[in-house]
């Protein structure tokens, strides 16, 4: 039970925490392009080339130029700070999953005056579809009086929903010809580029920057989200060590186990040796014991996590229920619900430990039961 309650819980754990990060990732990368492309004067000032020559690669998927700076959002009762987003509508949809992530109206209703707002701000702040609402630049002109910051008012032709409550929280789109003239800026920032596999984008991306020779940087999603994936790397490895413990607690129990049913049988294995059985026959009875339970223990667990794994959702629900909590708050979390994925690699790897601290378990109380003495045993215990 102890070995298998160890397994049960490791693959049940790092399956969540596997779903966690793909849930994290697809949420991300529906929002964030997987390369950003940029030259060190702060802008390209030749969109057009650097999306056309970044098509010419085979693993590009698409391309689209975008503006990214801070504003102050102004709605008829309240006010925010947030990252507004400068797009060309069509490419955009090919490079970011844009259209899926619109709750209310459509990206093709998105003209110079039109905005796309966030779901939690356009709820923080009492507004929707059809209102009119102010961007506040930080860019503005110079006065003998001081700054003068510049704005524009948008028409609110788009709610949208990532999933994620940073994002949706903080961020707007409009097209890069209104960010541009709100900006006060000249060029886009860069070019958004997305890529056929997400894990051979930083080669991709050293491909296309040689195109362009020296000037250019260019940022992969990993670069752009690297202490976040890093911490579940680590938060998984900590979490793969620490319950790994519930079995070698379990592999100490099998320890004594055997330790006892060698004290309790010291008659019978003198008697076995004394009719010829050999040493290296009584090792193989107590160790094929041992291996036994950890064997069953093993194959139990197994069931047992991945039975939980792929029904957790309706035990997730009946705990909701039984107790009237909220597992997964999506104020506080990044994700509303508890996915799951199995990795075959890291499932094998736990049977393969399971069965291996089984294993080494077993040495010791069958190598103490192989070095009995019949006559010494006989004589004492006869």
């Amino acid at each position: 039970m102890g070995i298998a309650l160890g397994v049960m819980a490791l693959i049940v754990v790092l399956s969540v925490m596997n779903g966690f990060e793909q849930d994290i990732k697809t949420k991300i990368l529906g929002t964030q392009s997987h390369i950003v492309l940029s030259n060190y004067q702060g802008g390209i000032d030749d969109p057009d080339r650097i999306v056309r020559e970044s098509m010419d690669d085979p693993d590009v998927l698409g391309a689209t130029p975008f503006i990214l700076s801070q504003g102050l959002l102004s709605g008829t009762n309240s006010i925010s700070g947030t990252i507004v987003r400068g797009i060309d509508p069509i490419s955009a949809s090919k490079v970011i999953r844009l259209k899926e992530i619109i709750t209310q109206g459509s990206l093709d209703d998105l003209g110079d005056t039109g905005i796309l707002v966030g779901s939690e701000l356009a709820m923080n702040m009492g507004i929707s579809i059809g209102d009119a609402i102010k961007i506040i630049s930080p860019a503005g002109t110079i006065t003998p009086l001081g700054m003068i910051p510049k704005s524009s008012t948008f028409i609110i032709e788009g709610i949208f929903s990532t999933g994620m409550y940073e994002y949706d929280s903080n961020m707007v789109y409009v097209t890069l010809d209104a960010a541009m003239k709100l900006f006060m800026k000249d060029m886009p920032s860069g070019v958004e580029i997305k890529v056929a596999d997400i894990y051979n984008a930083e080669a991709i991306a050293k491909r296309i920057l040689d195109k362009f020779g020296p000037g250019y940087w260019a940022k992969t999603w990993k670069d752009m989200n690297r202490s976040l994936f890093s911490a579940l790397k680590l938060e998984k490895t900590i979490m793969f060590i620490i319950l790994l413990f519930i079995i070698l607690v379990a592999a100490f129990s099998i320890i004594s186990t055997l330790i006892m049913l060698v004290m309790e049988k010291r008659k019978d294995i003198a008697i076995l040796k004394s009719m010829g059985a050999s040493t290296r026959q009584i090792l193989g009875v107590f160790m094929s014991l041992g291996m036994v339970i950890g064997l069953s223990g093993t194959i139990v667990g197994l069931i047992l996590g991945l039975e939980l794994t792929f029904n957790l959702d309706a035990v997730v629900g009946f705990v909701e229920y039984l107790f009237g909590i909220e597992v997964m708050p999506k104020d506080v979390y990044y994700i509303t619900g508890l996915p799951t994925q199995v990795d075959p690699v890291e499932v094998s790897l736990i049977t393969i430990s399971s069965i291996c601290l089984s294993f080494f378990a077993t040495i010791y109380p069958a190598f103490q039961a192989s070095r009995q003495d019949p006559v010494e045993v006989m004589r004492y215990d006869g």
